[in-house]
């Protein structure tokens, strides 16, 4: 009988733990001093979360089996999720000596590693070329399969099971690689509501993080922390108090762990500068870079604090850099010199560095063209007057919202910068929380809105309001003004009705060029070639044309150069068309103290000037393909009104 169970146990080891255990018991009952049976066991015990019972089961048998690296395995696993990390480290360390081809317990090692805050030691770990580690093309098609069609077996074939929370860390890092944030935070949060591993609620938080889920990210966080103190987790948790906008929770998380550690200098420094401390965040990233002299991204950092100017040295520095850097690398620092030769007034070696660093980002980041196309015909085949009209009155009646759409780098960021000077208005900056509702909803979007009913918009709108919740100071409206939520505009209308919806926009050509130089973090692969953005930019402008037509007077379209010429004046209509009464705090915006998290946060901390409106004009030789590719809009200058488009727009 106990062959049969033991058989029985290490089938279902991969696939069913629980059961597993039980088929382990019985063929320990029958032979008690049986090694294998033993071992089973403490694997299932394991796996279905009895970390007490496995430990003590594992722990005699690696004192007594110093060369069986599975079981060394097993208890490093099981202790890991104890949070005896120490010791944890020591068993896996001792697993991977017996056997340094594992994928599953050098990953395993280097998350320990990381745990113990030796970050160099776990990458390295990590990185090792072995069967079916990150990277291996085999574990990759596996994930795929896995994520796409729900199979396991390519998997299983590797030695990974998904009862096994060790492996799905290393599946998560793959999946990761492929972009699969949404699969791989279900998949860690299955695998953690059986057994607690702090790596793993470590991915998790990353994941989320990654995903805009802040407060849940915030949460899986905290669960990792409470199992190590690590810098990395510090760090982490660092990055999702900025994202849920709580600078100064941040800014001290950061100064808390601040050492030798190049990124987390960094990353202090992009706190200090959300808080408007801008020596303080010069200082850091410069810290930074005296630890990591060949830290590229720092540069590209200081580079895009705007009002920042380089010394001879850094322009040395960074070009010296460019013989050795990595494709990645030297993005960041051909951005970085194409801003000091534009300071420099170098307009011909200035756009050379830039068109250089958006074809490195071009390959990477592609812009499809023709499903731009299809989608903006499908919105405005969608939404329709009588579409609206046949939908009145449906959504969530709250008013709370103030939606700045268009495009980046328009103005947007002083337009919310003005809104929250207004004491009944909170700036929440960028919010992923929109686009989240609309992938949702399930089906091909925006189609699928046709099919939704008046509950379907009512519970979008209040599923939206509740996912902004927590980063609300308790100020009756909110600005959200993250520009792609250009995109769903009609469902903003048909779920917040009430909501407020300003569009800013600025000259065609400058807004272009203007985004031609930003390194975008993620997201706009429009921006990395001028004929592209020339393309986005006029889609832009016929689905807000639609909606000014089908909607009447829903849509605020605020001319950036109005607001340069007649602050006052714009303001006020900007107010009028929230609701909100007039404010004289809203023209002593640069006063404010509030964290500003975006690409212009130097710049809405002064005074308005009309220096800089026309700094394209340096590059115009150059921009033929953006000028070309925006037709009828590259003639508008800021004395003439914004053309409407009418046919079809290539």
């Amino acid at each position: 009988m106990a062959p049969s169970n033991l058989a029985d146990a290490k089938r279902l080891l991969g696939s069913d733990a629980p059961a597993a255990v039980v088929a382990a018991r019985r063929a320990t009952a029958s032979d008690p001093a049986a090694i294998e049976p033993r071992f089973v066991l403490g694997a299932a015990l394991r796996r279905s979360g009895d970390l007490a019972a496995a430990r003590d089961v594992l722990a005699p048998l690696a004192a007594a089996l110093p060369r069986l690296w599975g079981v060394h395995f097993e208890l490093g696993m099981t202790l890991a999720a104890l949070c005896e990390t120490g010791a944890a480290l020591v068993s896996l360390d001792h697993a991977a000596r017996l056997n340094p081809d594992s994928s599953l317990v050098l990953h395993a090692l280097g998350d320990m590693l990381m745990l113990v805050d030796r970050p160099a030691e776990a990458a390295e770990v990590q990185s090792r070329r072995v069967p079916a580690s990150i990277g291996d093309p085999r574990l990759t098609a596996a994930v795929t399969a896995l994520l796409d069609h729900d199979d396991a077996a390519p998997l299983a074939a590797l030695g990974l099971h998904l009862t096994d929370i060790a492996a799905v860390r290393l599946i998560a890092d793959a999946g990761l690689r492929l972009g699969r944030a949404d699969a791989v935070a279900a998949l860690l949060a299955r695998a953690l509501a059986i057994t607690s591993y702090a790596p793993a609620h470590f991915a998790l938080a990353l994941t989320y993080h990654q995903l805009d889920r802040s407060a849940e990210a915030l949460t899986a966080i905290d669960s990792a922390l409470a199992a190590s103190p690590a810098t990395a987790l510090q760090s982490l948790r660092a990055a999702i108090l900025m994202q849920l906008g709580d600078v100064t929770a941040a800014v001290d998380q950061y100064a808390a762990i601040i050492g030798t550690d190049a990124r987390v200098w960094h990353g202090y420094g992009h706190a200090l500068r959300a808080a408007g401390r801008h020596d303080d965040a010069v200082a850091a990233y410069r810290r930074a870079l005296a630890i990591d002299p060949g830290y590229a991204e720092v540069y590209w950092s200081l580079a895009n604090l705007k009002t920042w100017r380089f010394a001879d040295a850094d322009h040395a520095a960074m070009t010296a850099l460019l013989a050795t850097a990595d494709e990645a690398d030297r993005a960041f620092l051909h951005f970085a010199l194409g801003k000091a030769l534009d300071d420099a007034r170098d307009a011909a070696a200035s756009f050379a560095h830039y068109a250089t660093g958006n074809a490195a980002r071009r390959t990477t980041a592609g812009y499809d063209r023709s499903a731009q196309e299809d989608f903006v015909a499908r919105t405005i085949a969608t939404f329709t007057a009588d579409f609206f009209a046949e939908r009145a009155g449906w959504g969530d009646p709250a008013a709370d919202p103030i939606f700045v759409v268009g495009m980046p780098r328009s103005g947007s960021t002083l337009v919310e910068q003005i809104l929250a000077s207004h004491p009944a208005v909170d700036g929440l900056s960028e919010l992923a929380d929109l686009p989240a509702v609309a992938r949702g909803l399930g089906g091909r979007y925006p189609d699928v809105l046709a099919t939704l009913t008046a509950a379907d918009f009512a519970r979008a709108g209040r599923d939206y309001l509740d996912r902004v919740g927590p980063r609300r100071s308790g100020r009756p409206r909110f600005v959200d003004k993250f520009p792609g939520n250009l995109l769903h505009i009609g469902l903003i209308h048909l779920a917040l009705p009430n909501a407020t919806i300003i569009d800013v926009r600025r000259d065609a050509v400058a807004t272009c060029f203007s985004l031609f130089k930003q390194l975008f973090a993620r997201g706009q692969a429009y921006s990395y070639d001028l004929a592209d953005l020339g393309h986005y930019y006029r889609h832009y402008v016929a689905l807000i044309d639609h909606f000014a037509a089908v909607l009447p007077r829903r849509i605020l379209t605020l001319r950036y150069e109005d607001l340069v010429d007649d602050t006052e004046v714009a303001t006020r209509q900007l107010l009028a068309h929230a609701g909100l009464p007039f404010e004289a705090a809203c023209l002593r915006f640069y006063a404010s103290d509030r964290a500003v998290r975006t690409a212009s946060s130097e710049q809405v901390r002064q005074p308005i000037f009309r220096s800089g409106l026309d700094d394209w004009q340096r590059s115009r030789a150059w921009l033929g393909p953006l000028i070309e590719a925006l037709g009828p809009l590259a003639c508008v200058s800021g004395a003439e009104p914004m053309p409407i488009l009418h046919g079809p727009i290539r």
